[in-house]
């Protein structure tokens, strides 16, 4: 590509073309689209335009590929919706049609500019404008960039010893690449440990849970260490240094699993929750496992303890294991079983199945209102039927309620170790929740099993299974590309104070011993482009790479110019 000139005027001046996507209703519905591609045709160095209906769909991509081999264009901008889900398939179009992918440029006049201005056509197209004449500027100044390639270190670490941590170590070691599995208990298999029954096989789960210990312990490419916990996490993808508390020497991997799990709530002050006539969910499946009966009158409230003030969240699952223990009540023990509840979780239809075996089994179902719940008294449980439209009373031997899954009480340092971020419960939080829902922002770092939400054992499975499928793309390859957007530091102006080093969240800068003297540099396979250190530093020895000075100053000044 030719070193690009600004001027409209000059011979080389990068040619650039402009593609409006119309999207539907989604951006022409709020956004006059044609009036807005019409005036791209008017800005500095832009010679081509077009409409698109869908610019992501098949055709729209060939259509954009065609126009830029045709026209010869040296710069892309594509109006359009988000760039967290659409940049990465533009890039690869511009690279298949011969343009450097960091000659795009992404516009968003969806979210940025049709849904916020919904009630407004004629500010919205204004906006469109706007954004098109900014993201025509910048992209001007654009250069082109590589993609960065690092070492992989082709071991494994998986955090968690439960059905999530060990399916996914099983799934690495099967493959061939060695694992260290480690576990804070004394035992490996979490919360399976102590459940009676597992639905919707019917299983044991002791059984299960015997064979895959078994499985897990004689994989020769699996290290397991039980009674042992993270102590510190350092490096970057491929590379990750981790120490553990029970070896003195840290372990280099190259790739890191969550699969923590999660713990069942304990509901104190729901109900007159006591552990004696009134117990959690959890409760009765330890009191299943050991073969005792609970009585021949039990009671059920759903979502205790969740779905209020302190809690906000549904933990899903809890729905489904409650009617997986009536039904095994009724069978087991021909106990007179009742749940109580506000609504019922029981998505899929095996589920579905499952709850109409419940109901023809015999176990009765009653939904209340949120502004009216049960009141448990000593001998009977009084609730107004939601449907009935009149009260109830339900003498019990015990009361069971249907209480959630919470986070790991160690989820929290974890997180500041791996620098990966929680929800606002407390839950590992994915790097999105749809097209990366097993990765986290940090590259080489992954996630499942109820260390990520509430979720059934098949469910874990699933999530493990992919987690380390993800995983092995990076120890199979040996290597981990990453996006060239990094800070560049200037050795001549750095005086190596290292506060680009404290504030990098990422742990993507190191101070250095030069000839120059202590100088910070930039570990780019671990460098995000967050720009906080090119922030900070107060030298103006640090620039970003894909976010320059020129490019923003020419964005600034075309979001001013006088139209």
């Amino acid at each position: 590509m030719k070193n690009s000139k600004r001027s409209s005027g000059d011979s080389t001046a990068p040619r650039i073309g402009v593609f409006v996507c119309n999207c539907g209703i989604n951006i022409a519905g709020f956004v006059d689209t044609k009036e807005v591609a019409e005036y791209a045709k008017t800005l500095p160095n832009v010679v081509f335009v077009r409409e698109n209906l869908y610019s992501c769909s098949e055709a729209g991509i060939r259509d954009i590929k065609q126009a830029i081999i045709e026209n010869k264009l040296e710069r892309v901008v594509v109006a359009a919706c988000t760039p967290r889900t659409h940049e990465p398939t533009f890039r690869a179009a511009c690279e298949e049609a011969g343009v450097n992918p960091y000659y795009f440029e992404f516009v968003n006049i969806r979210e940025h500019c049709s849904w916020v201005h919904k009630d407004s056509r004629d500010d919205a197209t204004e906006k469109a404008k706007d954004l098109i004449r900014m993201g025509v500027a910048r992209a001007a100044y654009l250069e082109p960039m590589e993609p960065i390639i690092g070492d992989v270190t082709k071991k494994a670490l998986v955090i968690g010893g439960g059905v999530s941590g060990m399916t996914a170590a099983l799934e690495l070691g099967s493959r061939g690449f060695d694992v260290v599995l480690v576990e804070k208990d004394k035992a490996l298999g979490g919360l399976l440990r102590a459940l009676d029954e597992i639905y919707p096989w019917g299983n044991k789960a002791s059984t299960y849970l015997k064979q895959l210990v078994e499985s897990t312990k004689t994989n020769t490419h699996i290290e397991v260490l039980t009674s042992t916990e993270v102590t510190d996490v350092t490096g970057y993808v491929g590379n990750y240094d981790v120490k553990l508390s029970t070896l003195e020497e840290p372990i280099r991997v190259g790739v890191i699993i969550v699969a923590t799990g999660a713990v069942p709530l304990v509901p104190e002050g729901a109900y007159g929750y006591d552990a004696r006539s009134k117990i959690s969910m959890y409760e009765l499946e330890v009191m299943l496992k050991q073969g005792k009966s609970p009585g021949k009158r039990v009671v059920m409230i759903g979502c205790a303890g969740v779905r209020s003030n302190e809690r906000l969240y549904c933990s899903r699952i809890c729905c489904m294991t409650a009617i997986k223990n009536a039904l095994l009540l009724r069978k087991r023990y021909k106990a007179q079983v009742t749940v109580l509840y506000r609504d019922l979780m029981c998505y899929g239809t095996r589920n579905e199945e499952i709850l109409a075996e419940a109901k023809k089994a015999g176990v009765r179902f009653i939904n209340f209102s949120d502004e009216e719940p049960p009141l448990v008294e000593k001998e009977a449980v009084k609730v107004k039927g939601a449907i009935l439209g009149r009260e109830i009373s339900l003498p019990y031997d015990k009361v069971v309620l249907t209480s959630a899954l919470s986070p790991a009480p160690t989820n929290e340092s974890l997180s500041r170790m791996l620098k990966v971020p929680l929800d606002e419960y407390g839950f590992f939080l994915e790097a999105h929740v749809k097209l990366r829902p097993l990765d986290f922002a940090t590259d080489g770092i992954f996630v499942c099993g109820t260390s990520r939400w509430p979720a059934t054992i098949t469910e874990c499975l699933e999530q493990s299974i992919g987690a380390a499928s993800r995983a092995s793309t990076f120890l199979a390859t040996g290597s981990a590309k990453v996006e060239p957007i990094v800070s560049v530091i200037d050795p001549e102006k750095c005086r190596g104070c290292g506060l680009c080093v404290a504030v990098c969240p990422y742990g993507g800068i190191e101070l250095v011993e030069t000839d120059q003297g202590i100088k910070a540099r930039t570990i780019e396979v671990a460098c995000k482009g967050c720009g906080t250190c090119g922030a900070t530093c107060y030298r103006g020895a640090i620039t970003m790479r894909h976010y320059t000075n020129e490019q923003l100053v020419a964005q600034i000044k075309a979001a001013f110019a006088k139209v």
